[in-house]
């Protein structure tokens, strides 16, 4: 299977004319699916720390930074140190899961990235995963061309629903907040969205499509979007 182009690839002055407006994409739940796996890094933390996990952790987590689960959601650890030490241990289990596994991105996921190549639209990443989660996994699947800015844990001091993480992102890409959409598929990330001033496509991975209305916009896909249609939003 041929791979995409991405915005740098497209010929001749093609790839200096950028379009009117920007994407950024959250990464877990929207780019890959690694729910189960990241739910697993959890359990295997809990085992080896001989510390319980409560029911319903995950879902009140998601989209949240560790450093915020840690000691809000699961009450492990208050101390900051600990809860970084904590935090790292945990993406360093995530991180043997996937070497274990191996990782594929959502449905519709490659198809999308080469229709905003196409056209020009600029992306990045902006996401509370670790940097090096991300990095290890643009590699594997082959997608880091298509993300010359990247937003993570480690760039901001707030996580979701705080706007930080996207502010941060249409700033790497010099875009204005109001000529960004963000696909998200957490409400927390969602909410931050509009906090920042920007469009949300939520895409029905993490929740069910009806629950996502808060989204400007709700796919169960990717490759279900027309960038036309998207860009009509910044005409």
């Amino acid at each position: 299977m041929s791979q995409p182009q991405s915005l740098a690839q497209l010929p001749g002055d093609a790839a200096k004319t950028r379009a009117g407006w920007a994407a950024i994409f959250d990464w877990d739940g929207v780019i890959i699916d690694s729910s189960r796996q990241h739910e697993e890094s959890w359990t295997r933390l809990s085992r080896e720390i001989d510390k319980p996990l409560s029911e319903g952790h995950f879902k009140a987590g998601f989209g949240r930074k560790n450093e915020f689960i840690i000691p809000n959601i699961l009450h492990w650890e208050d101390d900051p140190a600990e809860v970084r030490r904590l935090s790292l241990r945990k993406e360093e289990l995530y991180r043997d899961i996937i070497r274990e596994e191996g990782l594929e991105p959502l449905p519709g996921v490659r198809t999308w990235l080469a229709r905003l190549a196409t056209a020009r639209v600029p992306c990045a990443i902006g996401s509370s995963t670790h940097r090096k989660n991300i990095e290890v996994s643009l590699d594997a699947l082959g997608l880091r061309e298509f993300f010359p800015e990247i937003v993570s844990a480690e760039d901001v001091s707030h996580g979701k629903p705080d706007p930080e993480v996207f502010l941060k992102a249409a700033e790497k890409l010099s875009m204005p907040p109001a000529r960004c959409v963000v696909f998200e598929d957490a409400h927390v990330g969602i909410e931050a969205a509009h906090r920042a001033g920007m469009r949300v496509i939520a895409v029905a991975t993490t929740n069910r499509l009806e629950d996502l209305g808060k989204a400007d916009l709700a796919v169960s896909r990717l490759d279900e979007l027309d960038v036309s249609k998207v860009a009509q939003w910044f005409a």
